[in-house]
């Protein structure tokens, strides 16, 4: 329980709901939304239940709701109000403070029951586009700005791949592939971040096609041995902090993978960026986001 964190500063309470600081002392100081504790040194901290409030004040306040109307409301009230607003982009800004509140606190039983809360109306590719890639994108700026540490993201993030391999594993039941083509998934050496490329797979798999997918930080040199059991392949990796030089790792899969045929070359993920504007060889084809190829498969 001790790594759970139960004291907030008030930057990580601006990071956490996009509230700035400057007008959440405000609110202290003219609505006494928030009751801060002191240290010794006079600075303000902030306990679960506050982090709690300022996440739904700020629901509340980007609905249009006037910051003296919520002050006047107690905690049940406003977190009843909360609940009764029903608008679908509601429920998935709320599901994704749940899923924050359920990451600051290691709170497995939060997470499931938001899940379970957003299954009742949407599909699971409803779920991971509208909430969870949203989250992440949230979760990375968290970590970037130090208000959370690798063991929150950790944490959260195979919570999230529990649930995309649940549903892996009934697509491959449901779902036979129609077509020849045999797309290979990998990360390149030394690049862990898989919840990208899994989610690819998924959608892949989804919309008929062969895949298969051969986990994190994979030598070049290990793909030679799918080239002599099929012909008609199609590559597909995911750069989040690896590899080193993008454009050494092209030149590196010319050489080991494309010296007696070439094959197509897929590239996701933020490194890609540096590569945007190069000219790069025929058979690689990158994508700064999922829905630039999954909207065309």
């Amino acid at each position: 329980m001790e790594l759970i964190k139960q004291n907030f500063s008030i930057k990580d309470l601006e990071n956490l709901s996009g509230i700035k600081a400057h007008t959440i002392r405000i609110w202290e100081k003219r609505y006494n939304i928030l009751n801060p504790d002191r240290t010794s040194t006079n600075i303000r901290t902030y306990d679960s239940s506050n982090l709690q409030k300022i996440l739904n004040v700020a629901f509340l306040n980007e609905h249009g709701y006037k910051i003296s109307r919520i002050s006047k409301l107690s905690d049940e009230e406003i977190a009843k109000m909360v609940r009764s607003i029903s608008a679908s982009t509601s429920k998935e800004n709320r599901a994704q403070n749940s899923f924050k509140l359920s990451m600051m606190n290691f709170d497995e039983e939060l997470f499931n029951n938001t899940y379970e809360t957003l299954q009742k109306d949407k599909s699971f590719r409803q779920i991971f586009h509208q909430v969870f890639l949203p989250l992440l994108e949230q979760i990375g700026m968290l970590w970037q700005t130090d208000t959370i540490k690798p063991i929150h993201e950790h944490y959260i993030v195979d919570l999230i791949k529990q649930k995309l391999y649940f549903n892996l594993a009934e697509i491959k039941k449901e779902i036979k592939p129609t077509t020849d083509k045999l797309y290979v998934l990998f990360l390149p050496e030394n690049e862990i971040h898989d919840i990208g490329i899994i989610y690819l797979y998924y959608e892949l798999l989804y919309h008929g096609n062969q895949a298969i997918y051969l986990g994190p930080s994979l030598p070049l040199t290990d793909l030679g041995y799918l080239l002599e059991r099929h012909n008609n392949l199609s590559f597909v990796s995911y750069f989040t902090t690896a590899p080193g030089d993008v454009e050494d790792f092209i030149n590196q899969f010319n050489e080991e993978v494309c010296e007696k045929k070439t094959y197509e070359l897929l590239l996701f993920g933020h490194k890609i960026r540096e590569i945007q504007h190069r000219e790069l060889p025929a058979f690689v084809k990158t994508y700064t986001n999922l829905n630039q190829f999954i909207d065309n498969l």
